[in-house]
């Protein structure tokens, strides 16, 4: 029984997100970039890359809520998330939605100054930005902003419609990062694949200590 409440849950919920999206999308579709919100599937997947107890996570692009809920659900006290969310819309939505929450209203490359935590204070970012559809400098603006925000051995997550990682790999060299795929959802519509960045020195640092075991 749990599990088709679950279910029942998880389809109304995307039902509702759907329209929000779409309503989004038609006013702003170079903001909005898709008019189908994330998957309960594909959150699920980014959130397993969040430690529960390992302290603050900050999300880009809140949308809908799609993401934040599959966050919460890992059992991340409320008071540890932060999410970015540059439409009015949607942040007021957000804000009903998830008491407790700290939404951003602001653009995702400029939050270090309005965060709670500070420089190096997060564990993980989970984006749900259209990086690829984005110039190499607003992309190169936003994951060095991630990066600034998170702790050594951090990890920026964000998903793509494309097979192929979507930061462009003359940024990802140029900060320094290296990239690991997580996996992939087909059930997301469209299908998504979730890739994991961190810093190169935290890649190897990491190798090191395994060898040494």
């Amino acid at each position: 029984m749990a599990s088709k409440s679950s279910a029942l849950t998880d389809r109304r919920s995307s039902a509702g997100d759907y329209l929000k999206f779409l309503h989004a999308w038609l006013r702003k579709p170079r903001q909005t970039a898709s008019i189908v919100p994330s998957s309960p599937h594909l959150g699920r997947l980014m959130a397993s890359q969040i430690d529960p107890q390992g302290g603050l996570v900050m999300e880009f692009g809140g949308g809908t809520g799609a993401l934040t809920r599959q966050i919460l659900a890992t059992g991340l006290p409320r008071t540890h998330l932060e999410v970015v969310e540059i439409n009015p819309g949607f942040a007021r939505n957000l804000r009903r939605d998830f008491a407790g929450v700290s939404i951003i209203e602001a653009p995702a490359q400029a939050v270090l100054g309005q965060c709670t935590g500070g420089e190096g204070a997060y564990q993980c970012v989970i984006s749900g930005l259209p990086l690829l559809a984005m110039s190499k400098t607003l992309q190169s603006a936003i994951v060095s902003e991630a990066f600034r925000l998170l702790r050594p051995g951090g990890a920026f997550i964000q998903f793509t419609y494309s097979p192929r990682p979507p930061l462009a790999e003359s940024v990802a060299d140029a900060l320094d990062l290296g990239v690991e795929r997580i996996g992939t959802i087909v059930r997301n519509v469209p299908p998504a694949t979730v890739f994991r960045y961190r810093r190169a020195a935290d890649i190897a640092a990491m190798d090191s200590t395994q060898l040494a075991f």
